[in-house]
C-alpha cells in the first residue's frame, strides 16, 4: 500500500506561514470533519441499537458500549506508537480509513448479524486513523507558535461539525428510515473524507512520511506489511472481547500497565529535568482527561437511553425527536459557542486577567458538575408517566459543552506543547487510551444506573437521575482540586503557558 510522498514544500515553509491559520489545517480539518461523522454518528447509534435490534437490556447495553468506545480509544494509542515507529501518520491515517470504510460497509450489509464484525474493524481503524491527525495538526507549527492554541480551536470546530450532521443524520435514518442507510452512510462520508486527504496530502510536504526512510525500501515494506497483518490478526480477539465485557476489562488492565511502563521509560530515557516535569504535567491533563471522559461520555450511554424512554418530543416550539437532540446539540453548541469563548479568553488575556490552562481545567469540571445537576433536575419537570422536559435536558447540555470547550480545544494543544516532537504519536495516543478508560468507566457507570431490569419508565427516571446527581458531585470535586493545586502543576509546566 505505496502512498506517494511529495516534499517539494519543506516544514520551514509551512511553519512560516503568515495570518493566523495555515492552508494544511483546512485540509486536515475537514477530513478530520468527515471522519468524526462518521465516529459520532456510529458513537450515537449504539446504546440505541444494541437495545433496539440486538434487544440487550439497558444494563448490557451501556456496558457493551463502554467496551466499544474503550477499545476505539484504546486502539488510538497502538495506532499512535506504530505511525511513530514504523508506517508514519500519513500511511497509518490511509489504512485506518480504509478500515472504517470497510467496517460500515459490513455493518450496512447486515447490521444485526455482522454487527460485531463491523464494529470490530471500525475499532481498529479508528485507532489507526485518529491519533495521527492530531499529530500532524502539531507539527503545522513551531513549538512556540502562539497560534497553535487557535489553530487547533479551528480543528475542534471541524470536529464538531461532522459530529453535528453524524449525530442527528444517522439516529434519524436509522430509527425512522432503515439502519442499512444509517450505517451506509457513515461508510460514505468517510469514504469521501479519505479521498480529500489523498488529494491535499500534496500539501503536507515532509509533515507525516514514514520514520524508516533510512531503511533500505525491502526493509521498510517488511515492517509495515508486518503492522497491517498483524491489526488484522487482531479481529478475532477483538470480536471476541468486544462480545464479553469482562474479557475487555482484563485486557485494557493490561493494556494500562504496559502504556505507563512505557511511559516512565520513555519519561526517565530523556534525562532533562525540565522535559520530564513537563510530561508530568502533560499526564495530570491526560489524567483529568479520564475523569472528564468517565463523566461526560454518559452522552452516548445512559442519555442516550433516557432520551429514548424518558422525554418529550418538544423543544421550545418545535418538536424533534430527543435522540437526534442528545447526539447532536453538543456538537451545535460547541460550534456556536467556540468563538464566542474564545472572544472571552482574548479579552481576558488583554486585560492581563486569562486563567492559566490548569484553572480553565477545574472550570471545565465545575461547569460539567452544573450541567450533571442539570440533568438530575429533570426528574422535576416529570408527569406521571415519568416522561420529563427536553428543554431542561438541552440546557443542561449547554452547560455541559461549556465546560467541554474550557478543556476539549486546548487539551490536545497543551499536549503537543508539553511533549518532545519525537513523543506527539505516543502522547497523543496516551491521551487516547486514558480517554478508552474513561469510555470504559462511562460504560460501567450507566450500568450502575440501569440496574433494574424490566423496570417502569418512573423507575428509571429516579435511578438515571440519582446516578447524574453523583457524577455532578464527583465532577465538582475534581474542578475545586484542580483549581487548588493549580500553581503546583504549573510549575511542573515550566515555560509552557
Amino acid at each position: 500500500m505505496a502512498i506517494a510522498t511529495d516534499k517539494t514544500i519543506s516544514l520551514e515553509e509551512i511553519q512560516n506561514f503568515e495570518g493566523k491559520y495555515p492552508k494544511q489545517l483546512w485540509y486536515l480539518s475537514l477530513v478530520e470533519m468527515w471522519e468524526r461523522f462518521c465516529f459520532y454518528g456510529m458513537r450515537g447509534v449504539l446504546a440505541f441499537f444494541m437495545v433496539d435490534q440486538l434487544h440487550l437490556s439497558d444494563q448490557k447495553s451501556n456496558l457493551q458500549y463502554g467496551a466499544i468506545q474503550a477499545f476505539v480509544y484504546a486502539f488510538t494509542f497502538i495506532g499512535g506508537i506504530f505511525a511513530d515507529k514504523i508506517l508514519g501518520f500519513r500511511k497509518s491515517l490511509f489504512w485506518g480509513g480504509s478500515l472504517m470504510i470497510i467496517g460500515n460497509l459490513i455493518l450496512a450489509f447486515s447490521p444485526q448479524d455482522l454487527f460485531y464484525v463491523g464494529i470490530t474493524l471500525s475499532i481498529i481503524g479508528t485507532g489507526f486513523f485518529k491519533p495521527n491527525i492530531s499529530s500532524m495538526v502539531g507539527e503545522l507549527y513551531h513549538e512556540k507558535d502562539n497560534r497553535r492554541d487557535a489553530g487547533y480551536g479551528l480543528f475542534y470546530a471541524g470536529i464538531n461539525v461532522g459530529g453535528l450532521l453524524g449525530g442527528a443524520l444517522c439516529i434519524y435514518l436509522g430509527k425512522y428510515y432503515n439502519w442499512h442507510y444509517c450505517f451506509l452512510s457513515a461508510a460514505l462520508v468517510m469514504a469521501f473524507g479519505l479521498g480529500t486527504f489523498i488529494f491535499t496530502k500534496k500539501h503536507l510536504g515532509p509533515i507525516g512520511i514514514s520514520p524508516l526512510l533510512h531503511l533500505a525500501k525491502t526493509k521498510q515494506k517488511i515492517y509495515e506489511i508486518a503492522v497491517y497483518v498483524g491489526s488484522l490478526l487482531c479481529i478475532p480477539l477483538i470480536f471476541i472481547m468486544v462480545r464479553n465485557t469482562s474479557f475487555t476489562d482484563y485486557f485494557m488492565y493490561t493494556l494500562g500497565v504496559i502504556a505507563m511502563i512505557y511511559f516512565i521509560y520513555e519519561t526517565v530515557k530523556i534525562k532533562d529535568k525540565k522535559a520530564q516535569y513537563k510530561l508530568l504535567a502533560a499526564f495530570v491533563f491526560i489524567f483529568c482527561y479520564f475523569i472528564f471522559m468517565a463523566i461526560s461520555e454518559q452522552s452516548g450511554g445512559s442519555l442516550s437511553l433516557f432520551a429514548k424512554d424518558n422525554l418529550d418530543h418538544k423543544i421550545l416550539f418545535f418538536n424533534i425527536d430527543p435522540n437526534v437532540v442528545n447526539n447532536s446539540v453538543n456538537s451545535f453548541f460547541v460550534i456556536v459557542f467556540s468563538p464566542i469563548v474564545g472572544i472571552l479568553w482574548l479579552g481576558l488575556y488583554k486585560r492581563k486577567l486569562e486563567p492559566n490552562t490548569v484553572v480553565k481545567f477545574g472550570l471545565g469540571f465545575i461547569l460539567l458538575a452544573a450541567s450533571f445537576y442539570a440533568f438530575y433536575a429533570t426528574r422535576f419537570f416529570a408527569n406521571v408517566d415519568g416522561i420529563s422536559s427536553l428543554n431542561v435536558f438541552t440546557f443542561a447540555y449547554l452547560l455541559l459543552t461549556l465546560g467541554e470547550l474550557c478543556i476539549g480545544p486546548i487539551g490536545m494543544s497543551i499536549i503537543t506543547k508539553l511533549s518532545p516532537k519525537r513523543m506527539f504519536g505516543m502522547m497523543m495516543g496516551l491521551w487516547f487510551l486514558f480517554s478508552a478508560f474513561g469510555q470504559l468507566a462511562a460504560g460501567k457507570l450507566g450500568a450502575e444506573m440501569s440496574s433494574i431490569d424490566d423496570a417502569t419508565l418512573p423507575t428509571k427516571l429516579i435511578a438515571y437521575t440519582e446516578g447524574y446527581k453523583a457524577l455532578a458531585l464527583y465532577s465538582l470535586i475534581a474542578g475545586v482540586a484542580l483549581i487548588l493545586f493549580s500553581q503546583l502543576i504549573k510549575k511542573l509546566m515550566q515555560e509552557v503557558r
